[in-house]
Parts: C-alpha cells; structure tokens; sequence
C-alpha cells in the first residue's frame, strides 16, 4: 500500500527504494540473522554440553534467551515499522500491544543479565571464599528471577494498569507510552538502575583487582635456608628452583598465578561487556527519558539510529562472554565436528 501526500492510499504505488535504503535494510536483516544465530548457537551449546550446566553459565544462557528473542520477536517487526510508509504501524493494535510488551520485556531481561553477570564475576573476584558454589547456585537463579519478573513488570504495566497507550490509531503510530510517569519509572527500571549497579560492580573490580596485584608486587617472599639456582634475572617469567636437603623439590614463579590471570581475564570481559552495553543504550535511554518530559521529539532518523544501536548490543553480548572463555570455542569446535 502507498500513500499519496494528502494521505490518501493507493493500491500498487509504493514509493521505489533508494540505493542507501537497500543497503541500509540489508545491514539491518543481517544484523537480525547474525544476532539470531549466534545467541541460539550458545543456548544449543550450553544445553549439549554438560559441563556448561552449571554457574555462570546459567547467567549467560539467561542472556542468550533474552537476546534470542529480541532477534526473532522485536526486530523484524521493527524493521516492518521502518519501512512502512512515514513509519506508521498498518499491523493493528493487538499486534502493536504484543510487539511493544515482547520489546520491552526482551530488551530490559537483557540489560539486567548483563547486570546479573557482572555482579557474578564481582562476588567471585572479590569474595571467593565466602561465594561458594552452593552460595553462587542460589544467587544466579535468584538474579534470573528477579530480572525476568522486573521486566515483565515494566512491560506490562501500562496494560495492566493503564499507564498510557502505545497505539495511536489516528497517527497509525506504535511506541512505548509516552505517559511522563511511566516513562520515568521504566527508563529509570530498565536502564539506569542497571546501569549504576554494573558501573558501581566494575569500579569495585578495579579497586580490588589494583589494591591485589600492587600487594603481590609489594610482597616479599621469604625463601628456605636452600640452594638457589640463579636464571635471567631482566625475565619477569624468571623460575627459581630451590631444592631441600631432602628429595623434594619447590618450583617458585615470579609470574602471575593461575588465578591471578582468570580474574584479570574476567575482569577485563566484564568491563568490555559493561563498555559496549553503555555505548549501545545510552542514546537510546536519553531520548526515551527527555522526550516525554519536555514534549519534544527528536528526528525519526534519529530515533531509528538510537533504537537499532540499542538493538545491536544483543549481537555484540555473546561474541564478549565466549571470546574470553576458551571453552565456548572448543565447545563450538566439538559441536560443529560432531555435525560432520
């Protein structure tokens, strides 16, 4: 269907698509193919893999889900809305309610698993003796909880309690309701609160992870009354091998430990995590937040921008958690052979 610039509709006549327009949609079904694939190749391999049945891989299939479904719910049905003719929603209002409820329960799971995950490497960079299993078992299914039951509360809420109306069917129009106080309550729910709790987790990580590796440099370790064999001393990696009277033998590294190593390794995949996450949703959340309380608006290229940039940290999550953890790629590897 085509509209004409007095709004009348013709059968037959939509308007031809630029050259960009092709390649902007292209862009974007790849997106959504790319995202969909790759979240359901790690919710496939967590479930195959019995080893990955357990924390905090449990986190992290909660984000697969929720970015599943963001890639076979939300988007395309966004991608439709952007290439209607001047964006209007020709899908009804049933479909608009079902689109905008999925949107936002999908979009702000996400977030808050993302949030989840970091609090998850926190407690277990700072407090791994007090975090055990157990402990971290119950914590992770009571994070996945509370995440799912917080967005489902703030999808539903303007239908349940007729908090605004997301269809304007004058306007064939479909978005989140503008209605200022819910549009506080679920930009502050779905976004900023997340967002001060993982930005407050990684100044934690930092500080411990600092004040732990400058004790380490700080320390002296006293060696045994015993024979040391000298080596390079320039080698930061340099190995001592003291040996007893007896027949023992004690290897002493100067290089980092194994555990040293993991955590800097978690702590730099939750802080690349918590980088993309701001940098995808934060333009996004501005505008959601500012345009209902000022009454203005912003261009809808603008918006379109900010909404797909959001959409995209869905594709960028799973690439983050399994590049710094070598047993997602064998596991990918050990799948993709058995195929064969």
């Amino acid at each position: 269907m085509g509209s004409t610039p007095g709004g009348l509709t013709l059968p037959g006549r939509e308007p031809p698509l630029s050259a960009f327009t092709v390649l902007v949609v292209t862009l974007l079904v790849l997106l959504i193919a790319a995202t969909f694939l790759w979240n359901l190749l790690v919710l496939v391999t967590i479930l195959r893999v019995r080893a990955f049945h357990r924390v905090p891989h449990n986190l992290v299939a909660s984000t697969a889900v929720s970015d599943v479904l963001v890639a076979a719910l939300v988007m395309p049905l966004s991608l439709v809305s952007e290439l209607s003719a001047g964006r209007r929603w020709q899908l009804g209002r049933s479909l608009c309610h079902v689109w905008i409820s999925f949107d936002v329960l999908c979009c702000t799971a996400s977030i808050w698993n993302v949030a989840a995950i970091a609090l998850d490497r926190y407690w277990t960079i700072t407090r791994h003796l007090q975090y055990t299993l157990r402990t971290r078992r119950r914590a992770s299914a009571l994070m996945i909880a509370l995440t799912w039951a917080l967005s489902a509360l703030i999808a539903l809420a303007p239908l349940l309690f007729g908090w605004g109306e997301a269809y304007d069917a004058r306007l064939q129009r479909c978005q989140v309701s503008q209605e200022p106080s819910y549009a506080v309550f679920s930009t502050c729910g779905a976004f900023y609160l997340p967002l001060a709790v993982v930005l407050f987790v990684y100044w934690k990580i930092y500080k411990a992870a600092k004040f732990r590796f400058g004790r380490r440099r700080r320390a002296v370790v006293p060696l045994p009354a015993t024979t040391q064999a000298k080596e390079a001393a320039a080698q930061e990696s340099e190995t001592v091998f003291t040996a007893r009277c007896r027949a023992t033998v004690t290897f002493q590294t100067s290089g980092d430990s194994w555990r040293e190593q993991k955590e800097k390794r978690a702590a730099m995949m939750v802080g690349i995590l918590i980088g993309v996450f701001v940098l995808c949703w934060i333009p996004f959340f501005l505008t959601e937040l500012i345009s209902p309380l000022c009454a203005c608006s912003l261009p809808p290229i603008w918006k379109s921008i900010f909404l797909w940039l959001g959409y995209s940290n869905s594709f960028f999550n799973p690439l983050i958690y399994t590049a710094f953890n070598k047993n997602y790629n064998n596991a990918f590897k050990s799948l993709f052979s058995k195929q064969r």
